[in-house]
């Protein structure tokens, strides 16, 4: 039986079936959310991103009394479109209520988080702990299968918890039927401590080839991850490897024009960085200061200030700014003062 595909086929036949690779946006706490999604929709499309992931949500929590304050961070606008929800538990009936929840809510699609190294995730048997109990991810993939009915479930992971396994791991994944797997390629216990294993994937790929069939035998997209510097380097990779794209993290941050190849190479300008940045600022302050920090706004400043004469220290008058008037004003007089 071939997997549900919803979208993601659409993906295949106008993008990899014609050789293309795709590249999608990673989960990141408190990164990529809806502030950070919509600036990379507007600067980046329409050469890309091809799908956006949320910040992962525990689904415990959208089965708790709080649940009001976790589906904000679900929010979403249709310029981001198609959106993948990612979610982490290692309760089966839990999972499935909250890909009922996802599915109201108008998500493109559900993935699972089996590859977090979070310990406080770790702890409740979810993230990369599903690594060590295959049996309950199994009933988890299942369980969000059922739950989303004609919705399409996805699942990222890694080559390993301590060592790499994923000749034993994978395929009880790909047991499931999923139409598409995302592997970060380092183990659990590596973190992003050490280059991603790359040289692995060509065996990866063998792999869910040889268990699921070509893609237009129903077979499983496969989404490599880890170290992805550009959209070239990318390509550059799933070509080498045969993987039919690759998930990007932490290389766009301070970046939402990343997917735009021609920009990305030719650079920003000082002002127009900064400008952006701006912009950033009051769309997280409008869209989430009434649910997140301010801080966690702060986490984007050092990859968008840097590079030039002063960046050192108005990133640190930045770091002690309290909502984003005062960073507009931080910025406005650095600006005058290096233009006059």
């Amino acid at each position: 039986m071939n997997p549900v595909r919803g979208f993601w086929q659409n993906i295949i036949d106008e993008k990899i079936h014609k050789g293309e690779t795709i590249s999608v946006v990673a989960p990141m706490a408190d990164v990529t959310d809806i502030a950070f999604r919509t600036m990379i929709a507007k600067y980046s499309k329409p050469c890309g991103p091809d799908v956006m992931w949320t910040e992962f949500v525990s689904a415990n929590g959208l089965s708790s009394k709080g649940r009001e304050v976790l589906k904000r961070d679900l929010e979403f606008g249709d310029i981001e479109r198609p959106i993948v929800a990612q979610l982490f538990t290692a309760d089966p009936d839990t999972m499935r209520e909250s890909a009922k929840l996802c599915k109201e809510l108008g998500f493109d699609g559900i993935d699972i988080n089996m590859g977090c190294p979070d310990k406080s995730i770790e702890k409740q048997g979810a993230g990369a702990a599903h690594m060590k109990d295959w049996r309950n991810a199994q009933k988890v993939i299942r369980a969000a299968q059922e739950g989303a009915g004609d919705m399409p479930v996805s699942v990222k992971t890694r080559i390993g918890f301590n060592t790499v396994e994923f000749m034993e791991w994978l395929p009880k994944i790909l047991e499931c039927n999923i139409p598409v797997l995302t592997v970060h390629l380092r183990t659990r216990k590596e973190m992003s401590k050490v280059p991603a294993h790359w040289e692995l994937m060509p065996e990866i790929v063998n792999l869910v080839r040889g268990m699921t069939g070509e893609l237009s035998e129903g077979g499983t997209i496969l989404i490599g991850n880890g170290d992805v510097l550009s959209v070239k380097d990318g390509k550059e990779k799933a070509k080498k490897t045969g993987c039919d794209g690759v998930m990007i993290g932490r290389g766009i941050f301070g970046t939402p024009w990343f997917f735009n190849q021609d920009v990305f190479e030719k650079g920003k300008t000082i002002e127009e960085k900064l400008t952006i940045l701006v912009e950033h600022t009051k769309l997280f302050e409008e869209k989430l200061c009434d649910i997140k920090s301010f801080a966690i706004m702060k986490k984007h400043y050092k990859a968008y200030i840097n590079g030039f004469d002063g960046a050192h220290v108005l990133r640190s008058e930045l770091m002690e700014c309290e909502n984003a008037k005062e960073v507009e004003e931080k910025i406005h007089i650095f600006l005058q003062k290096n233009n006059s």
